[in-house]
């Protein structure tokens, strides 16, 4: 966390440490104004900080239903100090699933199990997030500690759907093309989905068009050959996505904030890229999207993705500065003092931690301790954390 240097003060630190200087001074300039530490608001939902628990399925619910796992594994996160816990990829229709174990939102019965975790997360002082999804041609498969392979019809598999009949993986079942009637459906799924996410009481509202299923399938040349209003030009494969994110939008209260997680890129040839990102990215601002989570890949096996640290923050950054939109960065992102400049340096506004909070529920208190704040350990640990540090 950036802090001053001892002077005249113009006011408090946000978080009370360090003073202000003179405005208009060089140092002042140096300062950032915002850091991973700083809250922020969006729409009528202001978060405690920049870090966000970024979806991660867990494929251990059974015909959909948040567990005893669920709440606990998001909870403790919440607990944790994130400022934000987005649930993982839940199923708009059953078809959607990636795995038989996944999340979904499909009827009533999911609203009451879902709504336990959100209450607890927002006791904890975070916002529950819930992230909306349909895997495409990509469902039906097993868990992948079974392998993930494609189930068959013997094993409880069902039937996919795509764009064009071009499986994931060759040697996988032909996806079905959706028709017209399957993409008012798919459409129809998404906004009903919204309406139960928000009658389970979430405060963010991502719609998933990343990782290659099904918006991310409609979106790349890849895997969508159709000749249709929604293939061939850039336009046309856009407009799924733009349709679901559109009634999305149109079922979530103004108050409250919609995000969209794209890959920027496919890290393929003749592929999606960053500049047909940003061309989306504007589209969707004009829909009221108010962050764009970035991250890539996944639409074909064995691309090339040159993995490291931060190596999906370019994206965020490019897409920050073209669209004028927030951004989220996310993808190997382990350190504290890695993850405040990426916010200090205006890569992007939020930052989304993954397989690290998997390994440290409390990296977000970990994180306010190295940067020099107080960590706001939840009170009935804070007290036996302190009262050990005498």
């Amino acid at each position: 966390m950036a802090k001053s240097e001892e002077s005249p003060a113009d006011g408090p630190h946000p978080r009370g440490v360090g003073h202000g200087c003179p405005a208009g001074t060089d140092h002042d300039r140096e300062v950032p104004e915002t850091d991973l530490l700083s809250p922020l608001t969006i729409r009528g939902v202001t978060f405690r900080n920049r870090i966000v628990m970024s979806p991660m399925c867990q494929y251990v619910a059974q015909d959909g239903l948040a567990s005893d796992w669920h709440l606990v594994h998001l909870g403790s996160r919440a607990a944790g100090g994130v400022a934000l816990v987005v649930v993982e990829a839940t199923a708009v229709t059953a078809d959607g699933r990636i795995t038989p174990g996944d999340l979904g939102i499909w009827g009533k019965q999911h609203v009451e199990p879902l709504a336990r975790i959100a209450r607890f997360v927002h006791s904890q002082g975070a916002v529950a997030g819930i992230q909306l999804a349909h895997a495409g041609r990509k469902a039906s498969c097993d868990v992948p500690w079974k392998g993930g392979a494609a189930l068959t019809a013997a094993q409880g598999g069902w039937t996919v759907v795509g764009p064009s009949p071009i499986p994931f993986n060759e040697g996988d079942p032909l996806p079905l093309a959706l028709d017209e009637a399957g993409i008012e459906a798919v459409v129809a799924a998404f906004e009903a989905a919204a309406g139960r996410a928000l009658a389970a009481g979430f405060q963010v509202f991502e719609v998933h068009a990343a990782h290659g299923y099904l918006l991310h399938e409609f979106l790349s040349p890849l895997s969508n050959r159709r000749t249709d209003q929604y293939g061939g030009s850039l336009d046309n494969r856009m407009r799924l996505t733009l349709r679901v994110t559109e009634r999305v939008r149109r079922r979530v209260p103004d108050e409250l904030p919609v995000f969209v997680r794209i890959s920027a890129t496919d890290w393929a040839d003749g592929g999606w890229d960053i500049e047909q990102s940003v061309v989306l990215a504007r589209q969707l601002k004009g829909l009221g999207v108010d962050l764009i989570d970035v991250s890539s890949g996944a639409l074909v096996p064995k691309a090339r993705i040159p993995v490291g640290k931060g190596y999906q923050v370019p994206f965020a950054r490019t897409i920050r500065r073209e669209t004028g939109l927030l951004t989220g960065a996310v993808g190997l992102i382990t350190e504290a003092s890695y993850a405040n400049e990426i916010v200090t340096s205006g890569d992007a506004d939020l930052v989304f931690i993954a397989r690290e909070l998997l390994r440290e529920p409390y990296w977000a208190l970990k994180a306010e301790q190295e940067l020099g704040a107080e960590p706001s350990w939840p009170t009935p640990y804070g007290y036996a954390v302190k009262r050990r540090a005498r």
